[in-house]
């Protein structure tokens, strides 16, 4: 191979080589002739000759001998670098470029010149002059830095071709200034700051300049001296920060850039260009105050002196940029430390200081001389800084073991970085010392006895806060809500106890002593947290300081004290009562003679009232807390330990009296409603119970000689009680649903929320834009008021963002051809006297003034016209079709005589109309002729044409017969007109035979035809326009949105710059071919369905790409097709779309910026580009666009998708380029994984990089090294977004996820919305909230709830959480974050591992304890996705519920719970983990309520209260029992939703949603939820568990397998509901001969309905669940998954044996205190065998213990015989068949012998065996429990198989339980189609047939072909 070379004995390899490599490809197919394959799927190791194979596919078209060079160049590069092929992939790789290269050789031959070396010379010679000698000032810096690069690996395969002496002096002097430029032209981000040649738009900004001068201003900095012995220049401050401290080139790159723009958008910000011409200082000082805010709160935090130091000369500026340049590149390259912003802190604390000592050295002072530095290596400050911190995390996050470790047991993110909340970090000194406890760490040891890489050792303290899992956190971080309710409850219970006793109750002496005891409990509580404290910190005591474990034992010494001292008073006092009227006498008269309790109570209270004074002075406490001197510290010490974070989050005195307000006015009608309805009616049955004796119990009873009955007592008060603890929730859904209404209603929401309501107020709208969307100062607006031209540049200004938005609807499908010109307005402004509204208004007008106007007769005129000027839009319509026919007419005619007539007829109608004499003149009865005659004009107008004098005849011929009718039938004397023209021209000629056809291809001409023709034939089928419901939603809330508050816009170059990231990991970009016809098991496809879905827009679609105007006939239907699916789904094409929205608006706002009257009453679509100023101000929006809005999308695996050969992955990384290639400003930053060889070792290496599109293909920008792989450490989502958010810009970053959509007309907005964060009466926002659209709302029923349940949560409940709560956090919405803010103070989000599961609410979490202010903005919205089937949707509220059970025990919630004020940190529990809390009591109710009835029956004491004469007569118990079923009130918790539909779209459509909700069965689905929340948030606080669980997003039309159903709502829902059912049907046997019906309903409804939803809700809920044949096979299946044996590697859903061994996962990682607490609960299944087996006939009454003896007896024998029988099957059913039969026959004989004796002799009943598997069952499944529990145990002692098999048994029953109504309900053919109408109904009321698609009979699909 290119032998003629000379290098080919010295550098290639064999040719043999080849023939010896004979392994099967798994990289790449050798005969895929992709040219773009070889160059794209390089091993990682090879990564170097990427770069040169992309230059061989570049050049392949121009010079295939060239091409086969580079290939064969870079084989040698990959041979030379790994010659015995050890790296993966490295040997296919090479097999197959060997084999191309064999192929290329005899193919490929010189074509410039005889041999190799002179081609390649020649070719290189002719590239650099036409592209680099002859195009360098021509071509764009994009394009320059392409040939750059190819030049340059050009010259380095010459070099390897020709020999060093055969090269010629011109290819050396090109390749010399190739090297020396080729810097200038590298690929850049935004700003090209090397450009030379064509300067970009953006680089001849002002602001960039002046940035970039500050920048380069590297004067007085000393200089470096290289090794060489040569000064080291510097060009800019940045780079010499890197060759100080090392940093790496990509990062100092990446960190120029973003400082360069940062300045610029600051300091531009109300500048006068004209005298602009460098940085204002108080721009850097600014940008210093915001960047270095939490680290000067550091040092005043640790009494550091703060070490940026500026002097006060010239130099000040540029020490403050060196500063900031400082802090970015440290930013820039701190990997996962960015999680850790202290830590962040102390690094450039010490690095500011080496810095400074740097500039400012003695010798430099004494000399005068600029001292010489030796520069740092470029990864110097990765190696030695931030790789031994990383390592120490990396080591921590193996202790994690994958999220099953307890939290205990490691430090997460949050313990590290507040080790550097103390002096004790600068034991850490400078440089690191790696010896230094913070890095010496427990090692990894490789044993025998251990797994590999197990970490031993002693382990680290926490840091101030352990996540201990257990339920007592709730108490610990809301103490004092739950010490106030149970104070309440007592006191209640204490008066209403009295209240029939004396009805002036609270002056009692003896109830008021009584009430008083109260404050006993509150010291036995406040004990209890004293102790919780205590113990739950144990694992952080070791990093405590001596001052917080002395207040941790003071705390405890004092609870104890008081413990101790209150009863003992209290006790006292009862010796020696007082009322109250006697102590308000004697207080303080005569001390000596008072009871000490009320001295204790004074002294005990005295804290409080202390800390209500604070309460009320929010500021005061605000500047105590935040006080860091001494003093202050040690008074604030008791009360609130000093913290770093947390500190003075009080709000303003009106915020407080807001939310204080709200409180305290629900928490008097929680207490009210709770001592009238539940606690007071309890209390005269309590009295009743108590008094009955019952002496005679139904089973044996282990306490005959109790009194009062305390059992009933406990089981009638504990779900009353569990009711009261719950309420609040109810009563917060209440409050909160009023106050958000009256919120929403302040707002002017829903003021237009119907087309009607639009019309109406049409003519206000742009009024409205203008005042909001259009940037004007207030004097510029006062000035101008009034005046015409700027009313009319206003509604100009507004057409052109009403015409995008319009066409982005018709781009989007939502709307037709036709309905997009009803809705546009004229781009290009014509003389027309009136506003020219959209034709949709002015719709009809035409024709009703038409037929109107024939009635009139001739003296009418008044009349008339009084009539038409009535209505303003049909005056406007009247006169716009008068004004533009005569336009259309003179301009259509070429002859001058001819437009005089047109003149002097429009005349005669002008006169006649101002001398009022219209009707006498003209006869209205030829108007509908005429109108008819127009109507086929215009259409003739509109239509193409092939034959060009065939068209002019007809038009000539149209217009001839129009001017004929106006002449002669419309106009009396119209002839008059002809008359006397013909007499002034002596000539004669035909009339309007001359016709101007070219003035059809004017755009503004066909704009007007259109127009008019649209306004004199449409009728009223335009009242409905937009017909599609989503245009009108964004239609009307747009128009809605401008009356509501939002700050003026400012001009796009004074708005806040910004970025949007969106984390994608391996979703879906596009939806392949292959999955848009892939067919169901209905033989249903994706694209079938959505047809069906959206008719209308797939209609829309057809009519646009089959439009020959718009030119899509040249692309491929698939490809399209592809598009339009996937802008339906969840999918990232459609994320991107949405968010580039965001550059369109920003252009076309540039446009209206900067554009003179002229160009905006032009069009923004009709400029000419190639006129000069035109084609400046477009470059200028684009380089401002550029400036402002930045898009990065962080797909972290890009890199592992190029080089994947799964289908599906590298079908992903093509649809990712494509969309880099259609979005040209798109970025994609990911993480590149790497194969280095570092010191003869193969070492992986991670970077984060940064790519764009290319030519072809993507493009890389910035490359920065990370210390090792950044997802291992942390949670994925959070990790991806740190790894990428170095590459976004600007002062605000709005995060996305990979769900959701946007909109243009919302993106319009984004300017205003992000002067948020500049408004000056307030504190300025840290996030700010926006409002969501969920828009898979159409799919389904189950859709459909979700939706109205989401947009509850994001509108109202928002709303009321910002103002007045003020507890709005971050809930991976597409809030706009402060971006420096968060930069500055640990991200974006949390990432510890399962403890941050719900990574995106700690952002606010952190955001509000570093006094952030979090808000919510409802006049612009973003669109969301949400799962929109049965189990997608269990799986994210699973998720939701594990991560808000991790939340619980997070030292966040702790910290918030315990420094909120009491008011605020009610709010705060109750939208969040306490509303999760509530859903698990509300499962807990029912069961406390159930087992209490189920003791009260099987005991007999129920029987025997209700026979008691005065209980009967009373009704006490039925009173009791009514209380109970208070519960029930939890569907309240649904008036939320009610509220906002009401507001929004009226309150009748709320009321017909709710009921049709109900008929679709939304409250089985939500009782299912609840099910689901009260589950997967009980595990997580008991075991853990908590994963993040992918629920998939594609659209549900598919059946789920019975099987599937089992797997995943075993557990959380079916063993429940049976358990539930168990204890219903119980609770009905042996209660029914006694207990009223009607009573027994009305208390047990609700859980019958739950037991119904829990069951069976996924069968009704699951498409086709009720067919046959689908439950036939169901079944098949469900029995070979039950009989599959499981074992390793087997998959949960192939096996029964391996999904029950991975249910009982959690068990393996769980403490003792959770395995204690299942046996605890799992003994609740015995109280069925010993309530049952007394009440057997064959016990004959007996209550001694004994039967309850013999019941384990039989229960024993008949386990023990299971046994027999399974070991049996096993080792004798095989060899021994015979012997295995006869056992079975000799235990079918024993059992028949044994139940006969029984039935005969003993007297068993039929009864007793129904009666015996009510109480066996349970207790078999108690000891599954148990032993599930012991598991460890049982397989020690060879039990742990049959506990399977039993298991297997007891799924089996339950299954076939749960089985058999779907099996007699699909029996019935109508359920299927009863279901399908149920779960598709949205679909039918849009005329759907869902039915056909579910059945699978499909119509002939004619449009898709």
């Amino acid at each position: 191979m290119a032998s003629s070379s000379g290098t080919k004995g010295d550098m290639g390899p064999p040719r043999s080589l080849s023939k010896r490599l004979t392994r099967a490809l798994t990289v790449m197919d050798p005969s895929d002739e992709n040219s773009a394959v070889d160059s794209e799927l390089v091993p990682s190791s090879l990564a170097f000759i990427a770069p040169v194979l992309r230059v061989a596919n570049e050049i392949e078209q121009d010079n295939p001998r060239v091409a086969y060079l580079c290939r064969f160049h870079a084989f040698e590069q990959a041979h030379k670098a790994d010659p015995t092929s050890t790296g993966r992939g490295v040997r296919q790789f090479k097999t197959y470029l060997l084999h191309r290269l064999e192929k290329e050789e005899a193919e490929t031959e010189p074509k410039l010149a005889g041999n190799d070396p002179r081609e390649i010379q020649k070719y290189y010679q002719l590239f650099y002059e036409h592209n680099i000698k002859r195009g360098g000032n021509t071509k764009t810096p994009e394009e320059m830095a392409k040939i750059y690069q190819i030049a340059t690996v050009l010259y380095d395969v010459l070099r390897t071709v020709v020999p060093s002496a055969k090269v010629d002096s011109e290819t050396q002097k090109y390749a010399k200034d190739v090297q020396e430029k080729k810097e200038q032209y590298e690929h850049f981000n935004i700003l090209p700051l090397h450009a030379v040649g064509v300067k970009p738009a953006i680089m001849e900004l002002p602001e960039i300049k002046a940035a970039l001068q500050a920048i380069r201003y590297v004067y007085h900095l000393p200089t470096f001296q290289m090794p060489e012995e040569r000064e080291r220049p510097v060009n800019d401050i940045l780079e010499w920060l890197a060759l100080r401290f090392g940093f790496q080139k990509g990062n100092v790159a990446n960190q120029r850039e973003h400082l360069i723009l940062l300045l610029a958008n600051m300091d531009i910000r109300n500048k006068n260009l004209q005298t602009y011409t460098h940085l204002e200082g108080k721009t850097v000082q600014e940008l210093m105050d915001m960047i270095f805010k939490n680290y000067q709160s550091w040092c005043k935090y640790l009494h550091l002196k703060q070490h940026l130091d500026c002097p006060r000369d010239e130099r000040k500026q540029q020490l403050q940029l060196l500063y900031i340049g400082l802090y970015l590149l440290i930013w820039g390259e701190a990997s996962n430390i960015r999680f850790m912003p202290e830590c962040l802190c102390y690094i450039f604390h010490c690095m500011a200081k080496e810095m400074h000592e740097t500039l400012f050295n003695n010798a430099q002072h004494v000399t005068g001389a600029a001292t010489q530095l030796v520069p740092l290596g470029e990864e110097s400050f990765l190696k030695k800084i931030v790789t031994p911190i990383y390592e120490v995390l990396e080591k921590e996050a193996r202790r994690n073991k994958e999220g099953k470790a307890s939290h205990s047991a490691w430090r997460n993110y949050d313990d590290l970085n507040e080790y550097f909340w103390t002096k004790r970090c600068f034991k850490l000194k400078w440089p690191l010392d790696l010896k230094a406890d913070f890095f010496v760490h427990s090692e990894v040891i490789k044993s025998r006895h251990k797994r590999h890489n197990q970490t031993v050792g002693k382990r680290k303290p926490k840091t101030n806060f352990v996540e201990v899992r257990t339920f007592w956190h709730l108490y610990r971080s809301f103490d004092r809500m739950w010490i106030f309710f149970i104070l309440v409850l007592q006191a209640m219970i204490i008066i209403a106890w009295h209240q029939r006793v004396s009805s002036n109750v609270l002056f009692d002496e003896d109830v008021f002593r009584s009430v008083l005891s109260i404050f006993i409990t509150a010291a036995i509580l406040n004990f209890l947290r004293a102790v919780l404290d205590m113990v739950l910190s144990f694992h952080a005591w070791r990093s405590l300081k001596v001052t917080q474990i002395l207040r941790y034992l003071l705390k405890l010494a004092t609870a104890t004290f008081w413990l101790i001292v209150m009863p003992l008073t209290y006790s006292r006092s009862i010796q020696n009562p007082t009322g109250i009227m006697r102590l308000i006498d004697n207080l303080g008269a005569d001390w000596q003679n008072q009871d000490l309790y009320y001295y204790c109570i004074a002294i005990y209270f005295l804290p409080n009232i202390l800390a209500s004074f604070l309460f009320l002075f929010p500021f005061m406490r605000r500047v105590m807390e935040r006080s860091n001197w001494r003093i202050i510290v040690l008074l604030m010490w008791w009360a609130q330990p000093k913290l770093y974070v947390g500190r003075g989050m009080h709000e303003d005195m009106f915020s407080l009296f807001k939310y204080t307000l709200f409180w305290i006015t629900l928490l008097i009608s929680k207490i009210a409603f709770s001592y009238y309805v539940e606690i007071l009616p309890l209390i005269e049955p309590t009295r009743t119970i108590m008094n009955i004796t019952v002496s005679n119990y139904d089973w044996h009873d282990f306490f005959p000689n109790a009194t009062h009955n305390m059992g009933v007592v406990i089981s009638i008060w504990a779900p009353v009680i569990l009711v009261y603890f719950m309420d609040t929730q109810i009563w917060y859904a209440i409050y909160g649903t009023i106050i958000g209404g009256i919120y929403g209603a302040f707002s002017h929401l829903g003021e237009i929320r119907t087309l009607g309501m639009l019309r109406a107020r049409f003519e206000n709208v742009p009024l409205a834009f203008s005042k909001r969307l259009v940037p004007y100062s207030k004097g510029e607006a006062k000035r101008h008021r009034g005046d015409d031209m700027y009313d009319r540049i206003n509604i100009a200004k507004f057409s052109q963002m009403w015409n995008e938005f319009i066409s982005s609807l018709r781009n989007e499908d939502l709307i037709s051809h036709w309905e997009r010109d009803l809705l546009l307005v004229p781009y290009s402004s014509s003389d027309v006297p009136v506003v020219q509204w959209p034709p949709f208004l002015l719709a009809s007008k035409i024709p009703i003034v038409l037929d109107m106007a024939k009635d009139f007769k001739e003296n009418d005129d008044a009349e008339l016209f009084r009539k038409i000027k009535s209505d303003d839009f049909m005056k406007s319509a009247v006169i716009e079709c008068y004004e533009i026919l005569k336009q259309v007419l003179i301009g259509l005619l070429l002859d001058e005589g001819d437009k005089e007539i047109i003149r002097q007829i429009c005349n005669k109608v002008d006169s006649s109309i101002r001398d009022r004499r219209f009707l006498r003149e003209f006869d209205m009865t030829g108007l509908p002729l005429l109108n008819e005659k127009l109507d086929r004009f215009f259409k003739l107008l509109m239509e193409d044409y092939e034959d060009l004098e065939l068209y002019r005849s007809q038009i000539i011929n149209k217009l001839q017969d129009i001017i004929e009718i106006i002449i002669q039938d419309v106009m009396f004397d119209g002839h008059k007109i002809l008359e006397n023209f013909n007499q002034g021209n002596e000539k004669e000629q035909q009339k309007f035979e001359k016709v101007n056809i070219n003035l059809l291809e004017s755009s503004s001409w066909k704009e007007k035809v259109v127009r008019l023709h649209l306004l004199l034939t449409v009728k009223e089928s335009a009242i409905n326009v937009p017909m599609n419901l989503e245009a009108r939603r964004r239609i009307t809330f747009f128009a809605n949105s401008l009356f509501m508050t939002m700050p003026p816009a400012p001009k796009v170059r004074n708005m806040l710059s910004f970025s949007v990231l969106t984390p994608y990991y391996r979703e879906d970009v596009l939806y392949s071919p292959e999955e848009l016809k892939k067919e169901n098991e209905d033989g249903i496809s994706t694209l079938f369905y959505l047809q069906k879905i959206y008719p209308d827009e797939w209609n829309n679609y057809m009519e646009r790409i089959r439009d020959p105007k718009l030119s899509y006939f040249k692309r491929d239907k698939n490809e399209m097709d592809r598009y339009w699916v996937s802008y339906r789904g969840q999918t990232l094409a459609r994320t991107v779309r949405g968010m580039m929205y965001y550059r369109e608006a920003l252009e076309l706002q540039c446009f209206l910026d900067f554009a003179d009257d002229d160009a905006i009453f032009g069009g923004y679509r009709a400029i000419d580009t190639t006129h000069r100023n035109y084609k400046t101000l477009k470059d200028r929006a684009q380089a401002l666009a550029d400036m402002k809005f930045t898009y990065v999308v962080s797909c972290q695996v890009y890199g592992a998708q190029k080089m994947s050969s799964d289908p599906r992955e590298r079908g992903h990384y093509l649809n990712i380029l494509s969309l880099m290639l259609e979005h040209p400003t798109l970025r994609v930053a990911y993480i590149d994984e790497r194969e280095e060889t570092v010191e003869k070792k193969t070492e992986k290496v991670y970077y984060s990089v940064l790519v764009k599109g290319g030519d072809k293909l993507d493009e890389e920008i910035y490359r920065i090294k990370l210390p090792g792989p950044p997802a291992k450490i942390g949670e994925g989502k959070p990790e991806n977004q740190n790894h990428a958010i170095i590459f976004t810009r600007g002062e605000a970053l709005q995060t996305i996820d990979m769900n959701q959509d946007n909109y243009f007309e919302e993106a319009f907005k984004m300017r205003n919305v992000l002067e948020e964060f500049l408004k000056r009466q307030r504190r300025r926002p840290t996030i700010l909230g926006l409002r969501e659209h969920i828009f898979t709302g159409s799919v389904s029923s189950l859709a459909w709830f979700m939706s109205n349940q989401e947009t509850s949560f994001v509108t109202i409940g928002q709303r009321i959480l910002a103002n007045p709560l003020r507890v709005r956090f971050h809930y991976g919405h597409p809030d706009i974050f402060d971006r420096i803010f968060h930069l500055t103070r640990g991200g974006l989000s949390k990432a510890s591992k399962t403890i941050n599961l719900s990574e995106d609410i700690f952002s606010g979490y952190n955001s509000t304890l570093r006094n952030g202010y979090v808000t919510h903005n409802e006049y612009i919205q973003v669109g969301k996705g949400r799962d929109v089937g049965m189990n997608q949707i269990s799986l994210f509220e699973a998720k939701v519920a594990n991560g808000n059970g991790e939340q619980t025990l997070s030292r966040d919630v702790y910290r918030l719970g315990r420094r909120f004020d009491f008011y605020r940190m009610l709010s705060f529990y109750f939208t969040t983990v306490g509303f999760y809390f509530s859903s698990m009591v509300t499962v807990l109710i029912v069961y406390v309520f159930l087992y209490g009835r189920l003791y009260m029956v099987l005991s007999g004491l129920e029987k025997r209260i209700l026979d008691d004469p005065y209980i009967r007569q009373s009704k006490a118990l039925e009173e009791a029992l009514a209380t109970q079923s208070l519960f029930q009130l939890g569907l309240l918790l649904v008036l939320p939703m009610v509220m906002e539909i009401g507001l929004e779209r009226g309150f009748r459509t709320a009321i017909g949603d709710l009921i049709i909700m109900q008929l679709q069965l939304a409250s089985v689905f939500f009782t299912f939820q609840l099910g689901t929340k009260a589950h997967y948030y009980g595990r997580t606080l008991l075991h853990g568990g908590s994963k993040y669980r992918a629920t998939g997003r594609g659209f549900v039309v598919f059946h789920a397998k019975f099987a599937d159903n089992y797997r995943m709502y075993s557990r959380s829902h079916f063993v429940k509901g049976l358990e539930l059912l168990m204890l219903l049907i119980v609770y009905e046997v042996y209660g029914h001969s006694y207990r009223s019906s009607s009573l027994y309903f009305f208390i047990t409804f609700s859980m019958w309905f739950l037991v119904a939803s829990w069951l069976f809700a996924p069968f009704v809920f699951n498409p086709s669940g009720f067919d046959w044949q689908k439950t036939v096979d169901d079944w098949t299946d469900w029995k070979k998954w039950m009989g599959n044996r499981g074992g390793i590697g087997i998959a949960q859903d192939k096996s029964w044996e391996s999904w029950w061994n991975g249910e009982q996962e959690h068990f393996k990682y769980t403490n003792l205190r959770g395995r204690v607490l299942e046996i605890i609960l799992a003994s609740r299944f015995f109280i069925y065998q010993y309530g049952i087996v007394y009440r057997l006939k064959i016990s004959h009454g007996r209550k001694d213990i004994l039967v309850y003896g013999l019941s384990w007896f039989v229960m024993l024998t008949v386990l023990l015989v299971l046994k027999m029988v399974s070991m049996g099957r096993r080792k004798f059913s095989t060899d021994f068949q015979l012997m295995f039969r006869i056992l079975k026959a000799l235990l079918f004989l024993g059992f028949a012998s044994v139940m006969t004796v029984l039935f005969v002799v003993a007297g068993l009943a039929v009864s007793d065996i129904f009666a015996a598997t009510l109480a066996f069952l349970p207790t078999g499944w108690a000891l599954i429990l148990i032993a599930q529990a012991c598991a460890p145990c049982l397989k020690g002692i060879g039990l742990w198989v049959s506990v399977m098999e039993l298991s297997r048994a007891y799924e089996a029953i339950m299954g076939l339980v749960i089985f058999m109504p779907v099996v007699v309900l699909s029996w019935f053919p109508f359920m299927s189609e009863f279901q399908t109408r149920l779960l598709f109904n949205q679909a039918f009321s849009r005329g759907l047939q869902i039915s056909m698609i579910l059945s699978g009979r499909k119509e002939e699909k004619s449009s898709t072909s």
